[in-house]
C-alpha cells in the first residue's frame, strides 16, 4: 500500500518534503524510516518536520523517524539515527534497530540469512534473522542498579535503574493494568535526579513465568505500545532481582512479546540479545 502525505508544522505552515519512506512496527512501536545513505536528511530531520510525519492524525503516525545512513565504521554495512516524535535525538531505540535489520534486507544492503553489523548512537549492533523474527546484539548494559532513592507507592514492589543505550526506571508492580502511566511515569521521567531524565518502566509476572509491561517513553511523552531498551532494561533487573533467569519473555501494550537473553562471551563480558517483531506495514511518498 503506498500513502502520499503533505505534513505540517506546529504552525501549520504546509511544507513538501518528497521523500520515499517506509513505515515499520515493531511490537507496536511505529517507525518512519527513511533511506538517507545518498541524500542527506535534510529538512526531514528538524523537530517540527519530525513532529508533522509523526502526527497521529495529520501526518504518517509514528513513534519517531529512523534515518538509515552510511556506516561510521569498516566493519559496520549501515548505521542509524533515531529521533523521537518530538524531534530529540535517542542514541538507541530497541525496537528501531529490530526494525533497521528488516528495512535493510528490503533495501538490498543484507541478505535474508546475513548475520552483520550495523551503527548505533550507542554503539555498534549485530543483526539477524531468526525463525522467531529479527535479533539484534547490543552493547553490554551501562550502570545497572538494583534500587533507587524512588520510594515505592502502593502496588510497586522494587524500582530500579538500568542504562541500555538510553536511561530507563524500571518499577516492578503487582498488577500494571491497574498503573496510572502517565500519572506515575511522568514525575519520574521529568525528575530532577535524573539529569536526562528516563524511559519508566512498570512490570508484572504473570501466571506462566513471563511479564507484562507497560512504558512510558521518554521524548514521546506518552505511553507506547512497547519499548525494546525498556525490556532488555527490565530483563536485566529482574534477574538481579532473582526474578528471572538469562532469558525472559516480555508481552507488551500491543500484545506481542519481547524476548531478551544475556550471555556471556569468552571475555567475561555479558552481552544483551533482544528479539522480536520487525515489520513493514507500508511504503509511501511523503509528498503533495
Amino acid at each position: 500500500m503506498a500513502a502520499s502525505v503533505v505534513g505540517a508544522d506546529r504552525e501549520g505552515v504546509m511544507t513538501r518534503y518528497g521523500r520515499h519512506f517506509y513505515k515499520l512496527s515493531g511490537s507496536g512501536n511505529d517507525f518512519v524510516f527513511v533511506d538517507a545513505r545518498t541524500e542527506p536528511a535534510g529538512v526531514l530531520e528538524q523537530p517540527a518536520t519530525v513532529w508533522a510525519v509523526c502526527a497521529r492524525a495529520t501526518g504518517v503516525g509514528a513513534d519517531g523517524v529512523v534515518f538509515v545512513e552510511p556506516p561510521r565504521n569498516a566493519d559496520e554495512k549501515f548505521s542509524i539515527r533515531y529521533l523521537n516524535r518530538d524531534g530529540s535525538l535517542a542514541l538507541l531505540c530497541g525496537n528501531a534497530s529490530l526494525c533497521s535489520v528488516r528495512v535493510a534486507v528490503e533495501l538490498g544492503i543484507v541478505g535474508e540469512g546475513e548475520e552483520f553489523v550495523f551503527g548505533t548512537g550507542a554503539g555498534p549492533a549485530r543483526g539477524r534473522f531468526t525463525s522467531d523474527g529479527p535479533e539484534i546484539d547490543l552493547q553490554p548494559l551501562g550502570d545497572l542498579s538494583a534500587s533507587t532513592s524512588f520510594e515505592t507507592r502502593a502496588g510497586e514492589q522494587r524500582i530500579g535503574f538500568a542504562m541500555v543505550g538510553v536511561p530507563h526506571v524500571v518499577i516492578l508492580c503487582e498488577d500494571v493494568d491497574s498503573v496510572d502511566i502517565e500519572g506515575r511515569g511522568r514525575p519520574i521521567r521529568y525528575d530532577p535526579r535524573l539529569a536526562a531524565g528516563a524511559n519508566v518502566n512498570f512490570v508484572s509476572a504473570r501466571p506462566d513465568g513471563s511479564w507484562t509491561m507497560r512504558t512510558y517513553e521518554r521524548g514521546v511523552e506518552a505511553e507506547t505500545l512497547a519499548c525494546g531498551t525498556g525490556s532488555v532494561a527490565t530483563a536485566a533487573l529482574l534477574e538481579k532481582w532473582g526474578r528471572s533467569g538469562s532469558a525472559t519473555t516480555i508481552w507488551t501494550r500491543s500484545g506481542m512479546p519481547l524476548r531478551v537473553r544475556f550471555r556471556e562471551t569468552q571475555a567475561g563480558v555479558v552481552t544483551p540479545s533482544l528479539n522480536g517483531e520487525g515489520r513493514i506495514v507500508f511504503r509511501g511518498e511523503l509528498a503533495s
